[in-house]
């Protein structure tokens, strides 16, 4: 395993408002310690230049979830390879709140103007502030192949998002659909078409008690609609030849992909209980994104895919 260093940079969001426009990203990366001066008096260690150009992994979070509750997956990210990059932005919120987002821009999200451009802001302002990183990873990033991965309503905004981004060649979700709030002038029950045009790894836990939690919003009753995360997977992702998967984690929450689940923001109150141990949740998601990400940024064989979907973790695989 390669030891893992992170540094900090930040990258301005065009159109968003002072103080409110600033998203703080945290790049965690694979280092070489040398034991130099540099390093005792920094903290700061040279990236491993053995694999680089590093595939690039963003990792878009859930409203008001911080960035730290995905450190471990950023951490486990970087030791297989990559450089994975968390961020915070607080911005706005719905209702003329403020707090932790992920960036949804809600007029692109509009029957009017859905699937004409991106419905985040954050994401390209991120991959732009990483051409111009200075430190250990300058120069050692392939921002030609880049990986989303979206928690919650980070997962929504890059699904309806990813194609309007180039380097973008795949994209993981967990906890998330394409439904869309009749607030926006959308009938009832309404899921979007993904505006994807690359595989997707789409992840749910059995036991999510969020997203039942938000039936209304899309005009639906819990008791009567059919899985939003389901309908998404066969209604709004494009066919790929097998290398598009739905993977349902036994006993797992909305939350089972963070650590640790901070209980005074976001959702969390809404959840259902993890009938299995976290840990092994998120072990078995580790190895599924990060096999599923070695196929399609760095050209790998499906055979670590095929190994780590017989986790007996996982109750459920489909694909298309």
């Amino acid at each position: 395993m390669m030891g893992v260093r992170s540094v900090w940079w930040a990258a301005a969001i065009p159109g968003a408002e002072a103080p409110f426009d600033t998203a703080h990203l945290r790049v965690f990366y694979p280092a070489t310690p040398t034991g130099s001066d540099a390093e005792r008096l920094s903290g700061v260690f040279p990236a491993d230049p053995a694999q680089a150009p590093y595939p690039v992994v963003v990792i878009v979070s859930g409203v008001n979830v911080g960035q730290e509750a995905y450190r471990w997956l950023a951490v486990e990210l970087a030791s297989r390879g990559y450089v994975a990059v968390t961020y915070d932005w607080v911005g706005e919120l719905f209702g003329g709140l403020k707090g932790i987002t992920p960036g949804v821009e809600l007029a692109a999200a509009r029957p009017d103007a859905y699937g004409t451009r991106a419905t985040t802001p954050s994401v390209p302002a991120i991959l732009s502030a990483l051409a111009d990183i200075s430190g250990p990873v300058a120069g050692l990033l392939d921002l030609g192949s880049v990986g989303l991965i979206g928690h919650s309503a980070g997962g929504t905004v890059i699904l309806q998002s990813a194609r309007f981004f180039p380097s973008v060649k795949a994209v993981a979700a967990y906890g998330t659909h394409t439904m869309v709030a009749t607030m926006l002038g959308w009938p009832a029950g309404t899921v979007l078409p993904a505006q994807v045009d690359c595989p997707v790894l789409l992840m749910n836990g059995e036991n999510d008690g969020v997203i039942n939690g938000s039936a209304d919003r899309y005009g639906e009753d819990v008791a009567t609609r059919r899985d939003p995360i389901s309908r998404t997977f066969d209604e709004a992702l494009p066919e790929a030849g097998g290398d598009t998967v739905q993977v349902t984690f036994a006993g797992a929450n909305h939350f089972g992909i963070v650590h640790p689940v901070d209980e005074t923001a976001a959702r969390a109150f809404l959840d259902l209980p993890h009938a299995t141990d976290p840990a092994a949740t998120r072990a078995a998601l580790a190895d599924v994104t990060a096999a599923f990400l070695d196929i399609h940024l760095r050209g790998a064989s499906r055979d670590a895919l095929d190994k780590a979907l017989q986790s007996p973790d996982i109750a459920g695989i489909r694909r298309r």
